[in-house]
């Protein structure tokens, strides 16, 4: 049984028919391309950008401090997850498709399925805001992706605007809140991987190190080179 809370308001409910009016009138190549970038394509990029992101923190002063970010990324997203759970259950919001059959949908499946909070909104916007506490540039970025994803799931016609800012808040909260906590843990966790075998995954090695080791073993070689020659007798003595 829904909750008041399916009683969309009528901005809710104009915004979603105004942004899904846009599927209606484009053509259908577009449709599924929005499709797909609404259900993959901006998780994929949100996912190369995460390993940028690694790369580049493998090779600031605090690399460990910086991947602990990083690491704080998919388990802030897993836990808001699972905080949406209770949250998708206790308000039982029908998509906007089943109480309002006017509505082009453009993905299939998801008639069963709980409408607030959007769970593609809250993926998103968590990683953008637990990625900006690491590299704002790429904060940024993941940003507009977050909000471009809202603005799929509204024209493909599956999520309410309050679902995707329900899940943007939720995002919100669950990274900033928890992020003191998890960076107290995952700290430490990385400082001491960082003195493990699998120290490349947290600081990238030296360029210049092997040039430089290279570079004083033949330093050490002339170095003995030359105190042999000065333990020879000088060729005065030799000819004598």
């Amino acid at each position: 049984m829904s909750t008041p809370l399916a009683d969309t308001t009528n901005p809710d409910l104009g915004l979603l028919y105004a942004v899904n009016g846009l599927a209606k009138r484009s053509p259908q190549w577009l449709d599924h391309l929005v499709s797909w970038i609404g259900e993959y394509g901006i998780l994929i990029g949100l996912a190369m950008l995460g390993l940028v992101a690694w790369l580049q923190a493998r090779r600031r002063p605090d690399a460990p401090v910086a991947v602990a970010g990083l690491l704080w990324v998919p388990l802030s997203v897993g836990i808001a997850e699972l905080a949406n759970l209770p949250i998708a259950a206790i308000v039982d919001r029908p998509r906007p498709f089943v109480d309002h059959p006017g509505l082009l949908v453009l993905v299939d499946g998801k008639a069963g399925t709980h409408s607030f909070v959007s769970d593609h909104s809250t993926m998103t916007m968590g990683v953008a805001v637990a990625l900006f506490l690491v590299n704002r540039r790429l904060g940024w970025i993941a940003g507009g992706l977050a909000l471009l994803q809202g603005f799929c799931r509204m024209f493909m016609g599956v999520h309410y605007p309050t679902d995707v800012i329900g899940g943007f808040a939720l995002a919100v909260a669950v990274v900033l809140l928890l992020a003191p906590i998890a960076m107290a843990v995952l700290v430490p966790f990385c400082h001491a991987l960082s003195r493990t075998a699998v120290a490349p995954l947290i600081r990238a090695p030296e360029r210049g190190g092997a040039a430089v080791a290279g570079n004083g073993r033949r330093g050490r070689r002339r170095g003995r080179g030359a105190v042999r020659a000065e333990e020879q007798p000088p060729e005065s003595d030799l000819a004598a």
